[in-house]
């Protein structure tokens, strides 16, 4: 660790520089030998570091995003060009440079600061070892000796002994339950930050090789930071979790107000969105305008969820716009009056007849067939007479010529024998 830390002595200096003035304003607070004079300006240093490294990580996230997407186009190259493997990286970096992705992007977060990293570890290993580095000098370094952290020396390392513990004004029982207790809250953080990222902001509608990895990570990486914390000094520890901290707030405010299209954080963040906009009538501020505009955008690309959220922006009587606003529908407009009572537009919607039973059909049926009569006389005709006349008429039509002795059937009727029908039930 020391010659590695050795290869970063080129930005000592500024690193030093930085936490001597963050001292000399918490040292005019806390006292200047105090351990939160030396702890409060490594914290500072963290968050000085990470706000310049913030555009880095807008980058990492649409990296990480675009490899996701990449993800299904990347399986098949591998399955066609299995057998060469030269032809195989040759189209992986034509996809790369067609889609203007980067796999080392989401890695460059922790490679720019792993400079600041090493330095500080020079430094505060120059504090334990008694020797002046950067700007620290030999008064720096005595203040910087005498600073506690709960207990523990701020240059102090678990793996140190007793004696070495005790040169620097402390016990070894009180370094190793600080160390300890910090190396575990230093794993949990970084776990939690990758899970959080694979439980909530992962696309669950594309299964590829990239979600196996992000999930071996999730169990590696605390794994490391158990490991290599044992050797790290309680001010490289004070780094390293003030870091992972910042890294695991700064990743809960992406996921809530820009998730990753398809992910569960999405379905939350639109549900949210759709209530206020319904309550509301519009889109806030210039994050929610991007949403929606790249939503309208997407046409019938859209996944389940942000079709959920146009068809109810469509039910409450809203519409989204390509810019991104939101709108009254035409529907809507047109549905209200100016104190605000809903008014009937347009034509009115035709209703379908009732269906009707079997006897109520045959009832109707019979009315009908009963209705036609052209007088009063002879609706009081008697019904044998009525029988006599149809039939006289019906031997009349059979004795004309070229009949041939057939009876013709009477229109509506089919020819042939007919069953008789049966009374119809009133």
């Amino acid at each position: 660790m020391d010659t590695i830390a050795s290869l970063f002595s080129f930005i000592t200096t500024p690193v030093s520089w930085v936490i001597v003035q963050f001292h000399s304003v918490y040292g005019a607070i806390f006292g200047p030998d105090t351990g939160w004079a030396w702890g409060l300006s490594i914290v500072s240093l963290v968050i000085l570091i990470r706000i310049c490294l913030i555009p880095l990580f807008v980058k990492q996230i649409k990296s990480t995003r675009a490899m996701q997407t990449l993800q299904p186009e990347m399986k098949k190259i591998q399955e066609r060009y299995k057998n060469d493997k030269q032809r195989q990286s040759e189209e992986m970096m034509k996809l790369y440079k067609e889609t203007g992705t980067n796999p080392l992007s989401s890695c460059l977060p922790i490679l720019a600061q792993s400079p600041f990293f090493f330095a500080l570890y020079h430094v505060l290993n120059g504090i334990a070892t008694g020797d002046t580095i950067g700007v620290i000098n030999e008064r720096l370094l005595e203040s910087a000796q005498k600073a506690h952290i709960f207990g523990a020396p701020l240059a102090a390392k678990f793996t140190d002994s007793a004696s070495k513990v005790e040169s620097l004004g402390s016990s070894i029982t009180d370094v190793r339950v600080v160390t300890a207790i910090m190396i575990i809250l230093m794993s949990a953080s970084q776990f939690f930050t990758q899970r959080q990222l694979m439980t909530k902001n992962v696309d669950t509608t594309v299964k590829t090789p990239f979600m196996q990895q992000q999930k071996m990570l999730m169990y590696v990486f605390p794994v490391m930071f158990a490991v290599f914390g044992i050797n790290f000094p309680v001010g490289v520890l004070v780094y390293w979790l003030t870091t992972n901290v910042w890294t695991m707030g700064q990743q809960m405010y992406v996921i809530r107000n820009n998730p990753t299209p398809g992910s569960k954080a999405q379905a939350a963040y639109l549900e949210r969105l759709h209530k206020h906009v319904t309550e509301h009538g519009k889109t806030r501020g210039r994050g929610e305008k991007a949403i929606v505009k790249a939503i309208v955008a997407k046409g019938r690309d859209r996944n389940e969820f942000e079709r959920k959220f146009i068809n109810g922006l469509n039910k409450a009587g809203l519409a989204a716009q390509p810019d991104g606003t939101v709108v009254k529908s035409d529907a809507a407009v047109a549905a209200q009056t100016e104190d605000g009572a809903p008014v009937t537009t347009g034509t009115p919607k035709r209703q379908q007849p009732k269906r009707q039973s079997k006897s109520q059909r045959q009832s109707t049926k019979a009315a009908g067939e009963a209705e036609p009569k052209t007088s009063l006389s002879k609706s009081d005709e008697p019904e044998g007479a009525k029988q006599g006349t149809q039939s006289a008429a019906a031997k009349k039509s059979a004795q004309k010529p070229g009949s041939g002795g057939r009876s013709k059937a009477q229109s509506g009727q089919r020819k042939g024998p007919q069953r008789p029908k049966s009374p119809s039930k009133k």
